[in-house]
């Protein structure tokens, strides 16, 4: 057994010596690989040598007892549990059952079987007749006993030695002495016969081997020693081959960290990564087993983690340097190619956060841009003192209106450069994310499209790798454009930035689709939140500013200009990132409340205190409210701009709307004029359009209001101290009233133009007005009514019909009645005159009919009737001869009961 195992170790190292100067190298059949776990390929997965437990010294607990029977307790510890092992999963269960079918249908077979041994009893395979035909001396060799011809024949043993010499030829008892001794000696010349013929089938058969052998020898000689060394000899060259082409390898891997080092010294980042990559396989696949490398593999796999840690260092490097540097107009990108190849080498090792590093740079450069633009704006003013004032939003605080609108400005300026320059920098990473992505798609559809067509072929696997070399170093494809896509196991593209920079992109980018759409989602995203970090850091120096009121204190003129600069900036922004960033435009809408709130009671408490002031007298019309208004009618709804040199034009008498002329009190000029300011709000600052509508409703809602209590209400006696409400000003305060109503369908329509379709119905404020203002035009004109019924029901209850004609009571009636006309005639137009005339006449003839019936006079044509008549002409003649009231209808008949 010890000569069999070391022939089989013998032959066994004589084939490996024989067909390979490698023996662990692999060659082409994946069962010949080592079974060891490679620390390369396994370095992230576990395998026995992350084992904490140490096998001999589990079984060797010396902590239990030597009575324990069971083996796994008594050698593997007291926390052994003995459980039942898993059936595979690949492995069906067999049973007696299974073979059910197979017994059945061979049961038939071996019976005939059996039936045919036994009709053909089987034949002797050694035909001796042939054998005494043919070799004549094989019957001689037939006369030797079959007992020496065994193979374990040995005279030693006691029945093997009686076989051969029985005792009975040599026993001398019985007198058979001369019988005994000629046996003995016939069994002699028997054995002695026997000897001859074995010697001379010796002779015979060891001839025969000679000549045997040496024909075979000299068939060795010419027929197969040389063939033989030429097979060797081919052997031999190839294994030479390969062991060079391993030596050659093995010295071109040798140089791969001294390149490493050399690539990352110009931060050539995807060159040494993919160099590392290629030697990693080169590892694993041509050099497994290689001694002298066993480390090398995990000295790569650190080398990769410190790549890591540069890229991102360098990453955070070239954020800070693109986002800090000066802030001009021209946004062109920073190191377009450093940056492609800082995203792809992040990309080959799925650092796919290295956004964020951008984003957190973003935020800290916006805090800066807004500390500088406000550090070199206060330097240039010499009223701000940095030693005394240190605090930058102290300092700030300090500006005027014009200093600190300089600033926004420049700050506002400032991002928008800020924001080109980071959409810049984010299309290139976006646009080599979404390169990569392209490329995935492309192969995919490739392999997809060559699977189709080679679907009836076997699929052949090369597992070479062909390396090029240039002076001892890897040239990487990532760098080498040339390199013969046969002889590479990576693949390659060529593709274009829209920068114009071309790139090559390898197929070891391992990312799925969908990692590759959310980190372009995720930058895009980045983007967005640029621009709501210039919208914060822009509403937290608005607020810093506006602690102390300072916003809430403009006029309208700052503040619209503020409002059209944030509104600027905001659409700037919008157009920029593609995305509307809301917290400065809440900010403008936050301020745009206050500054409605201040704006509205200004103008309420300045129109409040003109009406208190106001003593109900028709004003003079300055020569700019007639532009103003001439304006409007054109149009334009705004307050038109003031000259430089006034020009001197007398005012006049009425204020002249669309041909219409209106007398007005100084307080409905100044009203006409803060409406148009409400209305131009809303032209410069869009979003405050509802709110302007609801306070311009509540100040027109008070003018009418305040003047009802004012002049119906007799108020002014008191604030103005008038000694009473005349009928001159009742019909100048319905006058001005009427003035407001027709432009209140002129500013509905310029609400109407800027609010939204959901918002129509906050124009039932203005109806709501009209209808107010109608209700107290009619209360002005019952109230100059009930003046002449009053003084009707006073001279008319005393009126008696006697001489002489015309009577003091109608000359006292038709004097009053020229004062009423004297005092309303220029100021309503000619056809509310006459119909306020029509309701006094009506007035007059019921009173006077109620006191003729009083005196019994009736239309008989008597005395009587004749006075009356004649008062009555008296009456008309002088009411239809007053301006304007020539062709009214008075109806005097109707003072007369009708006769039944």
């Amino acid at each position: 057994m010890k000569t069999a195992s070391l022939r089989h170790s013998w032959s066994v190292v004589t084939k490996l010596l024989s067909n390979d100067v490698c023996p662990k190298e692999p060659t082409g059949d994946p069962n010949s690989l080592c079974d060891s776990p490679s620390l390369v390929a396994d370095q992230h997965r576990w395998t026995i040598f992350h084992s904490k437990v140490n096998l001999p010294a589990a079984l060797n607990d010396p902590r239990l007892a030597k009575r324990e029977s069971d083996f796994f307790t008594k050698t593997w510890g007291q926390d052994f549990v003995d459980t039942e092992v898993t059936p595979s999963f690949y492995l069906p269960q067999i049973n007696k059952e299974l073979f059910a079918p197979y017994q059945q249908d061979i049961t038939q077979k071996e019976k005939i079987h059996e039936r045919c041994k036994n009709i053909c009893p089987p034949k002797d395979t050694f035909d001796r007749t042939l054998l005494h035909i043919h070799d004549k001396s094989r019957t001689d060799l037939e006369q030797v006993p079959k007992i020496f011809m065994k193979p374990d024949f040995a005279l030693e043993d006691s029945l093997t030695f009686n076989a051969v010499l029985p005792w009975s030829h040599f026993s001398t008892a019985g007198g058979k002495g001369n019988r005994d001794a000629a046996s003995s000696k016939l069994l002699q010349e028997k054995l002695s016969h026997y000897l001859d013929i074995v010697e001379d089938y010796l002779r015979k058969t060891s001839h025969a081997v000679k000549m045997l052998r040496d024909k075979i020898s000299q068939i060795d000689k010419v027929m197969c020693e040389g063939s033989l060394r030429v097979l060797r000899l081919s052997l031999t060259r190839n294994n030479c081959i390969k062991a060079y082409n391993k030596l050659k390898l093995m010295a071109t891997v040798h140089q791969t960290q001294p390149t490493v080092q050399l690539l990352l010294s110009t931060s050539e980042f995807v060159g040494a990564l993919d160099l590392i990559a290629t030697t990693q396989e080169v590892l694993q696949q041509e050099l497994q087993g290689i001694h002298s490398f066993r480390h090398l593999g995990s000295q790569l796999c650190e080398l990769e983690k410190l790549i890591d840690k540069m890229m991102i260092a360098e990453f955070s490097t070239y954020a800070r340097s693109d986002l800090n540097r000066p802030l001009e107009d021209d946004c062109q990108i920073l190191e377009e190619e450093r940056l492609i190849s800082l995203v792809f080498g992040l990309l080959k090792q799925r650092k796919l956060n290295f956004y964020e590093i951008y984003g957190d740079e973003m935020i800290i450069t916006a805090k800066n841009i807004i500390k500088q633009c406000v550090v070199s704006t206060v330097s240039q003013i010499e009223e701000i003192d940095i030693e005394v004032v240190i605090k930058l939003a102290d300092q700030m605080r300090m500006m005027n209106f014009p200093q600190w609108f300089d600033l926004l400005k420049s700050v506002f300026s400032k991002f928008t450069i800020f924001l080109k320059r980071i959409k810049a920098t984010l299309n290139v990473i976006r646009s080599v994310v979404l390169l990569v992505l392209d490329k995935n798609q492309k192969t995919r559809e490739q392999e997809e499209t060559s699977l189709q067509k080679n679907s009836t072929k076997d699929n052949i696997v090369d597992t070479e790798v062909a390396y090029l070399t240039h002076d001892g170093m890897f040239i990487s494809d990532a760098f080498e454009c040339t390199t013969d896509s046969s002889s590479s196991k990576e693949q390659t593209s060529s593709s274009v930035t829209p920068g114009g920079v071309e790139i090559i992109i390898s197929d070891d980018m391992k990312l799925t689709d969908l990692e590759l759409g959310k980190l372009a989602n995720n930058i895009q995203e980045l983007l967005y939140s640029a621009s709501d970090i210039c919208h914060d850091r822009s509403v937290k120096f608005l607020m810093a500013r506006a602690k102390d009121g300072f916003l809430e204190k403009l006029n309208s003129n700052e503040f619209v200009a503020l409002s059209r600069l944030m509104e600027g900036f905001i659409l700037d922004t919008e157009q920029i990132c593609g995305r509307k960033s809301m917290s400065l435009r809440g900010a403008l809408q936050s301020q745009a409340n206050r500054f409605v709130n201040r704006f509205h009671e200004e103008r309420k408490t300045k129109l409040s205190l003109l009406l208190d002031n106001e003593r109900w007298k028709q004003a003079e019309v300055p020569a700019e409210f007639q532009d103003l208004v001439d304006s409007v009618a054109e149009g334009k709804i705004t307050l038109p701009e003031k000259k430089a040199v006034a020009e001197e034009r007398k005012p006049a008498d009425f204020l002249i709307v669309e041909g219409q002329k209106y007398a007005v009190v100084g307080t409905v000029l100044l009203l006409i004029r803060i409406i148009l300011e409400y209305c131009q709000c809303v032209d410069n600052i869009p979003s405050i359009t509802t709110d302007m509508l609801t306070r311009l409703s509540d100040l027109l809602k008070y003018f009418n209001s305040r003047s009802c209590q004012l002049v119906l209400g007799a108020g002014a006696l008191q604030v103005v101290g008038l000694k009473t409400i005349t009928t001159k000003n009742l019909a100048l305060s319905s006058r001005c009233l009427q003035l407001i109503v027709h432009y209140i369908p002129t500013i509905r329509v310029h609400f109407e133009a800027r609010l939204q379709h959901k918002q129509f119905s906050m124009l039932r404020h203005f109806d709501h007005i009209t209808k107010d203002y109608h209700d107290h035009i009619a209360e002005i004109s019952a109230k100059l009514v009930a003046i002449m019924d009053s003084l009707f029901d006073k001279l008319l209850s005393k009126y008696e019909v006697k001489a002489p004609v015309p009577s003091a009571c109608f000359r006292n009636i038709c004097k009053q009645m020229a004062k009423m006309h004297e005092a309303i005639y220029d100021l309503l137009p000619e056809e509310q005159t006459q119909m306020l005339f029509l309701r006094i006449n009506a007035s007059y003839k019921l009173h006077l009919k109620r006191q003729l019936a009083h005196l019994n006079v009736v239309n008989d044509g008597g005395p009587q009737n004749g006075l009356v008549t004649s008062d009555v002409a008296f009456y008309t003649g002088n009411l239809q001869a007053l301006k304007g009231l020539k062709n009214l209808d008075l109806n005097m008949a109707e003072i007369w009961e009708q006769k039944r």
